[in-house]
Formats: C-alpha cells, structure tokens, sequence
C-alpha cells in the first residue's frame, strides 16, 4: 500500500544527521501511543519481513527498550534505546545501538542520537525526526543498508496500525 501522506527523508553530511518528517492520519494520542509503547512497537518496529520483539522496556528518563529485530529465519538482530528527555505527547530523545541480546553495545555501526516531535496539524499528526550520528562514516554506513527504505516500509506498516484504530 502506497501512502499519499508526507514524508520527508533528508540526508545532511556536513552536520551528519538524517531528518524525517512523517504525516500520519491519526489522532495524537494513538501516535504517541503507536512510538512509545512496546505492544504496539513490537507491530511495527522492523522493516518486513523482519518483526519486532521487545526483551525489555521503561519509558522513562533514564530508562531503556531492548529488542530484536527477527528475520524469517529466526535470525535476531538486537538494538538498545536508552531514553534520555520524554516531554509527553511533545517530544522524547534517546540514543539508539545494535547490541547482542543481554545489551551489550555492538560498536559496527556506532550510536544514534534520536530526537523526536509530535504535533498536530488539522486531522493530521506530524512527526519530525532528527536523527544525529558520531561520524560520516557511521552515517553512510546506515544509508548504504538501506536506513531509508527500512524506515519507509515501517512508516507504511504503522500507517496500518492506526488506521485500523479508527
């Protein structure tokens, strides 16, 4: 299913951030709820055919999601968020790595530095993103496996989600 919602998807080198900016048909409430709650991230957090399963979760400052992301063959590929500014219904930050299934960091592709908007606008929310790297380097390495596309098809898959909300 193609959405006709906003996305925007922008690569800036010099400061080695990618900005997403995402409509979503919803109210604020169920988008919020859709981003910071395991059940529902867990529907949606992984690229398919990969899904999403979450080990752990405290979404508070200070706290931490640990999941997996789980291929076809049952091939996990974990990741650490360790949530660092929640303003609720605003706004929430975190750093974001690939680590093994205990949490572990894994320093392949280095950290993420996630900073996330919600409004509303009409019958619409909007969710901007910035998403800040260490260096060039690690931020072409996630470009080059395809960062883009993965979250494109998880944009297209909550898209589902909250429509069947409604």
């Amino acid at each position: 299913m193609k959405s006709n919602l906003l996305m925007n998807f922008a690569v800036n080198k010099e400061t080695i951030t990618v900005n997403i900016t995402r409509e979503f048909k919803a109210s604020l409430s169920h988008v919020w709820s859709a981003w910071t709650e395991a059940e529902i991230l867990d529907q949606w957090w992984a690229p398919a055919p990969f899904t999403s399963k979450t080990k752990h979760m405290d979404f508070t400052e200070g706290g931490h999601r640990l999941y997996a992301m789980v291929g076809t063959e049952n091939q996990e590929r974990w990741g650490r968020i360790d949530y660092t500014a929640i303003s609720p219904k605003t706004n929430f930050k975190y750093s974001a790595t690939f680590c093994d299934a205990e949490g572990n960091p894994d320093s392949t592709f280095g950290s993420s530095y996630w900073d996330i908007n919600f409004s509303e606008q009409g019958d619409s929310v909007i969710v901007d993103i910035e998403i800040k790297r260490n260096s060039l380097s690690d931020l072409e390495k996630i470009i080059e496996m395809g960062f883009k596309e993965g979250f494109t098809s998880t944009m297209e898959t909550l898209d589902k989600i909250l429509e069947a909300q409604k």
